[in-house]
Protein backbone atom coordinates (compact mmCIF):
# COMPACT_ATOMS: atom_id res chain seq x y z
CA UNK A 1 0.00 0.00 0.00
CA UNK A 2 1.27 3.48 -0.87
CA UNK A 3 1.29 5.87 2.03
CA UNK A 4 1.08 9.51 0.92
CA UNK A 5 2.16 12.28 3.23
CA UNK A 6 1.74 15.89 2.11
CA UNK A 7 3.33 18.69 4.08
CA UNK A 8 1.34 21.81 4.85
CA UNK A 9 2.25 25.12 3.27
CA UNK A 10 2.59 26.62 6.72
CA UNK A 11 5.80 24.75 7.42
CA UNK A 12 9.12 26.48 6.94
CA UNK A 13 11.27 25.43 4.00
CA UNK A 14 13.79 23.92 6.42
CA UNK A 15 11.17 21.89 8.28
CA UNK A 16 9.57 20.72 5.06
CA UNK A 17 12.91 19.69 3.60
CA UNK A 18 13.81 17.84 6.78
CA UNK A 19 10.53 15.95 6.72
CA UNK A 20 11.04 14.95 3.09
CA UNK A 21 14.56 13.70 3.77
CA UNK A 22 13.34 11.43 6.57
CA UNK A 23 11.88 8.88 4.12
CA UNK A 24 15.03 7.10 2.94
CA UNK A 25 14.93 3.94 0.85
CA UNK A 26 17.53 1.58 2.37
CA UNK A 27 17.61 -0.42 -0.88
CA UNK A 28 18.32 2.58 -3.13
CA UNK A 29 21.21 2.15 -5.54
CA UNK A 30 22.02 5.87 -5.48
CA UNK A 31 21.21 8.13 -2.54
CA UNK A 32 21.64 11.91 -2.94
CA UNK A 33 21.36 14.15 0.11
CA UNK A 34 21.77 17.91 0.59
CA UNK A 35 23.28 18.31 -2.91
CA UNK A 36 24.30 21.91 -3.49
CA UNK A 37 25.90 23.55 -6.54
CA UNK A 38 27.34 27.05 -6.82
CA UNK A 39 28.52 28.24 -10.25
CA UNK A 40 30.11 31.66 -10.84
CA UNK A 41 28.83 32.85 -7.49
CA UNK A 42 25.22 31.77 -8.11
CA UNK A 43 23.39 29.12 -6.09
CA UNK A 44 21.92 26.68 -8.63
CA UNK A 45 21.02 23.74 -6.35
CA UNK A 46 19.96 24.48 -2.79
CA UNK A 47 19.92 20.98 -1.28
CA UNK A 48 18.55 18.28 -3.60
CA UNK A 49 17.58 14.88 -2.12
CA UNK A 50 16.71 11.84 -4.24
CA UNK A 51 16.90 8.05 -4.30
CA UNK A 52 17.38 5.92 -7.41
CA UNK A 53 15.71 2.52 -7.32
CA UNK A 54 17.90 -0.58 -7.80
CA UNK A 55 15.85 -1.63 -10.86
CA UNK A 56 13.66 -0.09 -13.51
CA UNK A 57 13.39 3.64 -14.20
CA UNK A 58 13.43 6.54 -11.74
CA UNK A 59 12.31 9.82 -13.34
CA UNK A 60 13.73 13.23 -12.45
CA UNK A 61 11.07 15.81 -13.29
CA UNK A 62 10.52 19.54 -13.02
CA UNK A 63 9.81 22.69 -14.99
CA UNK A 64 12.46 24.26 -17.21
CA UNK A 65 15.25 25.71 -15.08
CA UNK A 66 14.37 23.61 -12.02
CA UNK A 67 17.89 22.17 -11.83
CA UNK A 68 17.49 18.72 -13.41
CA UNK A 69 20.48 18.80 -15.76
CA UNK A 70 22.62 20.47 -13.11
CA UNK A 71 21.69 17.65 -10.71
CA UNK A 72 22.87 14.90 -13.05
CA UNK A 73 26.00 16.87 -13.93
CA UNK A 74 26.70 17.18 -10.21
CA UNK A 75 26.27 13.42 -9.76
CA UNK A 76 28.81 12.89 -12.54
CA UNK A 77 31.23 15.45 -11.11
CA UNK A 78 30.94 17.78 -14.08
CA UNK A 79 30.19 20.78 -11.85
CA UNK A 80 31.50 21.58 -8.36
CA UNK A 81 29.21 20.20 -5.67
CA UNK A 82 28.82 19.59 -1.96
CA UNK A 83 26.58 17.23 -0.02
CA UNK A 84 26.44 13.44 -0.16
CA UNK A 85 26.30 11.09 -3.16
CA UNK A 86 26.29 7.46 -2.07
CA UNK A 87 26.35 4.90 -4.88
CA UNK A 88 26.17 1.22 -3.89
CA UNK A 89 27.46 2.27 -0.47
CA UNK A 90 30.44 4.31 -1.74
CA UNK A 91 30.63 8.09 -1.28
CA UNK A 92 31.24 9.89 -4.60
CA UNK A 93 31.00 13.57 -3.79
CA UNK A 94 34.77 14.14 -3.64
CA UNK A 95 35.56 12.03 -6.71
CA UNK A 96 36.40 13.56 -10.13
CA UNK A 97 34.33 12.56 -13.14
CA UNK A 98 36.59 9.78 -14.43
CA UNK A 99 36.51 8.04 -11.06
CA UNK A 100 32.73 8.43 -10.79
CA UNK A 101 32.45 6.71 -14.17
CA UNK A 102 34.70 3.88 -12.99
CA UNK A 103 32.30 3.22 -10.12
CA UNK A 104 29.86 2.00 -12.77
CA UNK A 105 27.74 4.98 -13.83
CA UNK A 106 27.06 5.55 -17.53
CA UNK A 107 25.95 8.98 -18.72
CA UNK A 108 24.01 9.84 -21.90
CA UNK A 109 24.04 13.67 -21.97
CA UNK A 110 21.26 15.97 -23.10
CA UNK A 111 22.77 16.49 -26.57
CA UNK A 112 23.64 12.76 -26.90
CA UNK A 113 27.36 13.55 -27.34
CA UNK A 114 27.64 11.69 -30.64
CA UNK A 115 30.71 12.24 -32.85
CA UNK A 116 28.94 12.96 -36.14
CA UNK A 117 32.05 12.47 -38.29
CA UNK A 118 32.83 9.02 -36.88
CA UNK A 119 31.07 5.76 -37.67
CA UNK A 120 28.76 3.97 -35.29
CA UNK A 121 31.49 1.42 -34.56
CA UNK A 122 34.05 4.16 -33.86
CA UNK A 123 31.65 5.96 -31.50
CA UNK A 124 31.19 2.75 -29.53
CA UNK A 125 34.91 1.94 -29.56
CA UNK A 126 35.73 5.30 -27.97
CA UNK A 127 33.54 4.35 -25.00
CA UNK A 128 35.43 1.12 -24.23
CA UNK A 129 36.78 1.22 -20.69
CA UNK A 130 38.42 -2.17 -20.32
CA UNK A 131 39.43 -5.21 -22.34
CA UNK A 132 36.02 -6.89 -22.33
CA UNK A 133 33.39 -4.51 -23.74
CA UNK A 134 29.90 -6.04 -23.83
CA UNK A 135 29.25 -5.80 -27.57
CA UNK A 136 27.10 -8.93 -27.44
CA UNK A 137 24.72 -7.21 -25.01
CA UNK A 138 24.64 -3.95 -27.00
CA UNK A 139 23.99 -5.73 -30.29
CA UNK A 140 21.37 -7.97 -28.69
CA UNK A 141 19.46 -4.95 -27.39
CA UNK A 142 20.10 -2.79 -30.47
CA UNK A 143 20.77 -5.02 -33.50
CA UNK A 144 20.51 -1.95 -35.73
CA UNK A 145 23.85 -0.71 -34.37
CA UNK A 146 25.57 -3.82 -35.68
CA UNK A 147 23.86 -3.44 -39.04
CA UNK A 148 24.93 0.22 -39.29
CA UNK A 149 28.41 -0.17 -37.79
CA UNK A 150 30.10 1.47 -40.78
CA UNK A 151 27.61 4.34 -41.13
CA UNK A 152 28.57 7.88 -40.06
CA UNK A 153 26.76 8.68 -36.81
CA UNK A 154 25.79 12.12 -38.10
CA UNK A 155 23.58 10.52 -40.77
CA UNK A 156 21.53 8.50 -38.25
CA UNK A 157 18.03 9.44 -37.14
CA UNK A 158 17.55 10.94 -33.69
CA UNK A 159 16.32 7.60 -32.36
CA UNK A 160 19.29 5.75 -33.85
CA UNK A 161 21.69 8.29 -32.35
CA UNK A 162 20.06 7.70 -28.98
CA UNK A 163 20.73 3.97 -29.46
CA UNK A 164 24.42 4.84 -29.86
CA UNK A 165 24.37 7.06 -26.75
CA UNK A 166 22.68 4.41 -24.61
CA UNK A 167 24.71 1.62 -26.20
CA UNK A 168 27.93 3.31 -25.11
CA UNK A 169 26.75 3.28 -21.51
CA UNK A 170 26.06 -0.47 -21.69
CA UNK A 171 29.48 -1.49 -23.01
CA UNK A 172 31.31 -1.48 -19.71
CA UNK A 173 29.10 -3.30 -17.23
CA UNK A 174 27.72 -0.10 -15.69
CA UNK A 175 25.36 -0.49 -12.74
CA UNK A 176 23.40 2.71 -13.47
CA UNK A 177 22.55 4.69 -16.59
CA UNK A 178 21.74 8.40 -16.42
CA UNK A 179 19.83 9.64 -19.49
CA UNK A 180 19.30 13.41 -19.72
CA UNK A 181 16.24 14.43 -21.79
CA UNK A 182 16.73 11.74 -24.48
CA UNK A 183 13.59 12.78 -26.41
CA UNK A 184 14.26 16.53 -26.49
CA UNK A 185 13.53 18.02 -29.90
CA UNK A 186 12.53 14.70 -31.48
CA UNK A 187 9.48 14.01 -33.64
CA UNK A 188 6.71 11.89 -32.05
CA UNK A 189 7.63 8.82 -34.13
CA UNK A 190 11.26 9.07 -32.99
CA UNK A 191 10.12 9.58 -29.39
CA UNK A 192 8.42 6.20 -29.60
CA UNK A 193 11.68 4.66 -30.85
CA UNK A 194 13.61 6.21 -27.96
CA UNK A 195 11.03 4.90 -25.49
CA UNK A 196 11.65 1.40 -26.82
CA UNK A 197 15.43 1.96 -26.52
CA UNK A 198 15.12 3.02 -22.87
CA UNK A 199 12.72 0.21 -22.05
CA UNK A 200 15.15 -2.38 -23.41
CA UNK A 201 18.08 -0.80 -21.57
CA UNK A 202 16.17 -0.57 -18.27
CA UNK A 203 15.41 -4.28 -18.40
CA UNK A 204 19.17 -4.79 -17.93
CA UNK A 205 20.42 -1.77 -15.95
CA UNK A 206 18.51 0.71 -13.72
CA UNK A 207 18.01 4.14 -15.27
CA UNK A 208 17.78 7.66 -13.85
CA UNK A 209 15.75 9.47 -16.52
CA UNK A 210 15.51 13.24 -16.88
CA UNK A 211 12.49 13.86 -19.07
CA UNK A 212 9.76 16.41 -19.91
CA UNK A 213 7.54 14.03 -21.88
CA UNK A 214 5.07 12.84 -19.27
CA UNK A 215 3.53 10.16 -21.49
CA UNK A 216 6.99 8.59 -21.74
CA UNK A 217 7.54 8.99 -18.00
CA UNK A 218 4.19 7.39 -17.25
CA UNK A 219 5.08 4.43 -19.47
CA UNK A 220 8.57 3.81 -18.09
CA UNK A 221 9.04 5.17 -14.57
CA UNK A 222 7.74 3.52 -11.41
CA UNK A 223 9.08 6.26 -9.12
CA UNK A 224 9.85 9.94 -9.60
CA UNK A 225 11.50 12.95 -8.02
CA UNK A 226 10.32 16.50 -8.81
CA UNK A 227 12.61 19.51 -8.50
CA UNK A 228 11.54 23.14 -8.15
CA UNK A 229 13.94 26.08 -7.97
CA UNK A 230 16.92 23.86 -7.18
CA UNK A 231 15.19 21.95 -4.38
CA UNK A 232 13.39 18.63 -4.06
CA UNK A 233 9.65 19.34 -4.12
CA UNK A 234 8.22 15.80 -4.32
CA UNK A 235 9.27 12.14 -4.18
CA UNK A 236 7.02 9.14 -4.69
CA UNK A 237 5.19 6.95 -7.18
CA UNK A 238 4.90 8.27 -10.74
CA UNK A 239 1.31 7.13 -11.34
CA UNK A 240 0.22 8.62 -8.01
CA UNK A 241 1.64 12.04 -8.90
CA UNK A 242 0.30 12.12 -12.46
CA UNK A 243 -3.15 11.02 -11.29
CA UNK A 244 -3.30 14.01 -8.92
CA UNK A 245 -4.23 16.87 -11.24
CA UNK A 246 -3.70 19.57 -8.63
CA UNK A 247 -0.24 18.31 -7.68
CA UNK A 248 0.79 17.78 -11.31
CA UNK A 249 -0.35 21.29 -12.21
CA UNK A 250 1.41 22.86 -9.23
CA UNK A 251 4.68 20.93 -9.57
CA UNK A 252 4.91 20.44 -13.33
CA UNK A 253 2.57 23.05 -14.80
CA UNK A 254 0.35 20.48 -16.53
CA UNK A 255 -2.98 18.75 -16.09
CA UNK A 256 -3.56 15.01 -16.21
CA UNK A 257 -1.76 13.41 -19.19
CA UNK A 258 -3.38 10.83 -21.44
CA UNK A 259 -3.26 7.33 -19.90
CA UNK A 260 -0.14 5.37 -20.90
CA UNK A 261 0.25 1.65 -21.59
CA UNK A 262 -0.85 -0.59 -18.75
CA UNK A 263 2.45 -2.45 -18.67
CA UNK A 264 4.77 -1.54 -15.82
CA UNK A 265 8.22 0.04 -16.29
CA UNK A 266 10.98 -2.15 -17.67
CA UNK A 267 12.74 -4.10 -14.98
CA UNK A 268 10.45 -2.78 -12.24
CA UNK A 269 6.89 -2.85 -10.86
CA UNK A 270 3.93 -1.28 -12.59
CA UNK A 271 3.85 2.45 -11.95
CA UNK A 272 1.66 3.18 -8.97
CA UNK A 273 1.70 -0.41 -7.71
CA UNK A 274 1.88 -1.19 -4.02
CA UNK A 275 5.65 -1.52 -4.21
CA UNK A 276 6.11 2.19 -4.93
CA UNK A 277 7.64 4.14 -2.04
CA UNK A 278 5.65 6.52 0.10
CA UNK A 279 5.42 9.95 -1.48
CA UNK A 280 6.31 13.24 0.14
CA UNK A 281 5.73 16.76 -1.10
CA UNK A 282 7.22 19.94 0.30
CA UNK A 283 5.80 23.41 -0.05
CA UNK A 284 7.46 25.07 -3.05
CA UNK A 285 8.29 28.77 -2.69
CA UNK A 286 7.57 31.13 -5.62
CA UNK A 287 10.28 31.11 -8.34
CA UNK A 288 13.15 33.42 -7.53
CA UNK A 289 16.24 34.46 -9.41
CA UNK A 290 19.47 32.65 -8.43
CA UNK A 291 21.02 34.31 -5.40
CA UNK A 292 24.61 35.41 -5.19
CA UNK A 293 26.78 33.17 -3.11
CA UNK A 294 28.71 34.37 -0.10
CA UNK A 295 31.82 32.82 -1.63
CA UNK A 296 32.51 31.51 -5.12
CA UNK A 297 34.64 28.66 -3.83
CA UNK A 298 32.97 25.27 -3.45
CA UNK A 299 34.66 22.21 -2.07
CA UNK A 300 35.22 19.66 -4.88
Amino acid sequence: MTDSSFLTSGQTDEAAAGAAVAAVDPEALLTVRHLRVVIDGLHILHGVDLDVAPSGVTALLGRNGAGKTTTVKAIMGLVPRTGSLRFAGAELVKLPTHLVVRQGIGYAPEDRGIFAGLTVAENLRLAERDGSPAYDLVHELFPELKQRAGQLAGTLSGGQQQMVAIGRTLLNGNRLIIADEPTKGLAPKIVSEVADVLERAAATVPVLLVEQNLALVRRLAGTCVVLADGRTAHRGGTAELLADEEAARRLLGVGRPAPGPAAGPAGGPAAGSGSAPASSTVAVPPPVAPTAAVTTEVAP
